[in-house]
């Protein structure tokens, strides 16, 4: 992987000495009353069974009952509270990996004097919120927050038991990740724009999962000291519990959620334009599932980058089929290959079939006698699909990775990403792949990163911090567009801006432009993803609404605007 292993993978996590027992002070909670203490005794007689009794029982099956449900929370939770690891465990149906996380709860995590109060079961979810104290040395901090569980019958005797996943225990919690207290593995990072500001996840709320990678990254090098915290430290992708390297579709960084004491930061610049991040968390503001990712084209350099959703970075880490976007270099292969020419005759009909699979057109249209310059401003799929039989397996794969610096898995952009998917395929799924569906996955970075190219010529890797900060290596393409294919690309481009499925969406953008919608179809969802990417002067852009629909009438106002906001 390169450089692309992140700070997260470096850093030493203390082993917090063990703590006494917790206080158990049972609580009541809303909906249940007063309830019965489960002591070790009712958790001894339901693991003492005899298989031969546990036999002649009979299997419970049907719906849960009420009473099965509230019985089952509250067995587990007054276990859980009084500090019986073991008859909490007991209540769930994974108790051996119940036992290890409630067990670090106390031991890792440092959490004391915790009390549990369950509110009214919704079915079989029953909600609960939690007060406790957390305490590290001398630092201490009240800790409270609200969590839920679920009952399920349990398989093989269809006993009530709560389901057991890590996120019972807090809801930042996935299954694998742990809780930890002690001196935090990363100091933090006072993270400036590029005009020297502080950059803060008060101001720019989609930029929490942005700093935290950069603390994961640069903590250690940004010159601060640690504090004490406590954090969910993940389990990671190989199962290191090491947090996140900087490459790969899905890693997440671990996360504070607690400080006992604050640490002294370190200064971190990077090349956020706070102007233009302004105008990007305004665009994807109360919009879920929208991202958005503009870039300096000649340099790289990442001016904006927001969110919808603040839980998880999808403009960095997502992994999405692009849709259309990826007809940019679909055509640049093609045209290069001889097999389209901007001005010539180009087949655009209803329907083509390839490897057992029948494509077809947006609402089935077709483009009599139409030029490619046609087909690619319509976004006609029939038009680059008819093309796959003059093509090799690998040919899609190669223009992606050789010229457009994808799908290589070794970008270096400061914090963790997803750095696109390109795979080899062949017949039907060779076919879908050329109009960006199959098993092609991109995100707002990725298919900002490709208008960057068309626009300057060569591929710049995107980043985030400047090379010169810590001495990395950036990514680079094995060669780049001759000046024709280049041209014509660029011709493709601005066509479709002025003339094409992009032209409302980019209607008052003026200056030098280029762009491309797409709509990207995905199983379960009634309407597709909606993507869009384009160019103006030096700045490329390039944005995705999930289940948004066409791209020209969702991501194509955010793209434009943040091009406008660009002067």
């Amino acid at each position: 992987m390169g450089s692309r292993r992140g700070a997260a993978t470096e850093r030493r996590r203390t082993k917090p000495a063990v703590i006494g027992s917790v206080a158990a002070v049972v609580v009541a909670g809303a909906g249940f009353g007063a309830y019965a203490m489960y002591g070790g005794g009712a958790d001894g007689e339901d693991t003492a069974r005899t298989k031969s009794a546990a036999a002649e029982e009979k299997v419970k099956s049907g719906p849960l009952t009420a009473a099965e449900v509230t019985s089952t929370a509250q067995r587990f939770l007054t276990a859980w509270q009084r500090g019986d690891v073991a008859g909490a465990a007991a209540a769930t149906d994974d108790a051996e990996a119940a036992k290890a996380l409630l067990t670090g709860y106390t031991k890792d995590a440092r959490v004391k004097d915790a009390t549990f109060t369950a509110g009214t079961p919704a079915g079989e979810k029953v909600p609960f919120s939690v007060k406790a104290t957390v305490a590290y040395e001398r630092a201490a901090e009240p800790l409270a927050y609200d969590s839920a569980l679920t009952v399920v019958r349990r398989d093989g005797d269809g006993e009530p038991r709560v389901d057991w996943h890590a996120a019972v225990v807090h809801p930042e919690l996935r299954d694998g990740d742990k809780l930890v207290t002690g001196k935090a593995g990363d100091p933090p990072v006072k993270a400036l724009d590029r005009d020297g500001a502080e950059i803060t996840a008060a101001k720019y709320p989609s930029l929490g999962t942005v700093l935290d990678g950069l603390r994961d990254k640069y903590g250690k090098k940004a010159g601060g000291t640690p504090g004490v915290e406590l954090r969910v430290v993940r389990g990671g992708a190989d199962g290191d519990g090491k947090g996140s390297k900087e490459s790969g579709a899905g890693e997440v960084s671990d996360k504070t959620l607690l400080e006992l004491s604050k640490g002294t930061p370190g200064t971190l610049k990077t090349t956020l334009d706070p102007a233009l991040q302004a105008a990007a968390e305004k665009q994807v503001d109360g919009k879920k599932g929208a991202s958005v990712v503009l870039l300096r084209a000649s340099t790289g350099e990442v001016l904006a980058v927001a969110n919808g959703g603040h839980g998880f970075n999808t403009a960095f880490l997502g992994s999405l089929a692009p849709g259309s976007t990826m007809k940019v270099i679909t055509a640049s292969m093609l045209l290069e290959k001889d097999l389209a020419s901007v001005n010539e005759k180009h087949p655009c009909p209803k329907f083509f079939s390839y490897g057992g699979w029948k494509f077809q057109n947006d609402d089935k249209f077709e483009i009599k006698d139409g030029t490619f310059k046609a087909s690619f401003a319509r976004s006609c799929n029939t038009a680059f699909i008819s093309q796959a039989p003059e093509l090799k397996d690998d040919d899609l794969t190669r223009q992606a990775k050789e010229v457009f610096g994808l799908s290589m898995n070794n970008w270096s952009v400061g914090v963790s990403t997803f750095d696109g998917r390109v795979p080899v395929e062949s017949k039907a799924q060779m076919a879908a792949s050329l109009i960006g569906q199959g098993g092609v996955r991109m995100n707002p970075l990725n298919m900002a990163s490709v208008s960057a190219t068309v626009k300057s010529g060569s591929f710049h890797q995107p980043y985030l911090v400047a090379p010169s900060v810590d001495g990395r290596a950036l990514a680079t393409a094995s060669r780049t567009m001759s000046g024709e294919t280049l041209g014509a690309l660029r011709e493709l481009m601005s066509y479709t801006a002025a003339y094409g499925t992009a032209a409302e969406a980019m209607a008052g953008v003026s200056g030098d432009v280029g762009a491309k919608t797409g709509s990207a179809e995905v199983d379960g969802q009634e309407k597709p993803n909606g993507w869009f990417t384009a160019y103006r002067g030096d700045l490329a852009a390039a944005g995705v609404v999930q289940q948004g629909g066409h791209g020209g009438d969702t991501a194509g106002p955010m793209v434009a605007a943040l091009l406008k906001a660009g002067g």
